[in-house]
């Protein structure tokens, strides 16, 4: 069956870093394009940051654009992203998300928790 597992989250002070990693399996991994969305307490889910399904194409939210890194590892199923400069504003349930092509199938992460505070 499909999973995707997400890893890495904690809480960090401001300024600091997090990698957040997710593991997949089920699927053609190498196929799908990756994304790492984001929800916060009483706010939408917000997609963060996309991958392509060869690892050549990035794009990212405005809001991380600079601070946070996506990769992938399509020898190891692994999608990952590196966080610097974590503002309290990051904080939220981070979700791992692999989108087929087309647009179809989309699965979906239990989720991992990153908190920024001091």
């Amino acid at each position: 069956q499909v999973q995707l597992v997400e890893s890495g989250g904690g809480l960090v002070q401001p300024g600091g870093s997090l990698r957040l990693s997710c593991a997949a399996s089920g699927f053609t991994f190498s196929t799908y394009a990756m994304n790492w969305y984001r929800q916060a307490p009483g706010k939408e889910r917000e997609w963060v940051a996309q991958v392509g399904s060869a690892g050549g194409r990035m794009t990212y939210a405005n809001s991380v654009k600079g601070r946070f890194t996506i990769s992938r590892d399509n020898t190891k199923n692994t999608v990952s992203l590196q966080m610097n400069s974590l503002k309290p504003d990051d904080t939220a349930g981070y979700y791992c998300n692999a989108l087929g092509p087309g647009g179809f199938p989309s699965y979906w992460g239990q989720g991992t928790q990153v908190t920024v505070s001091s």
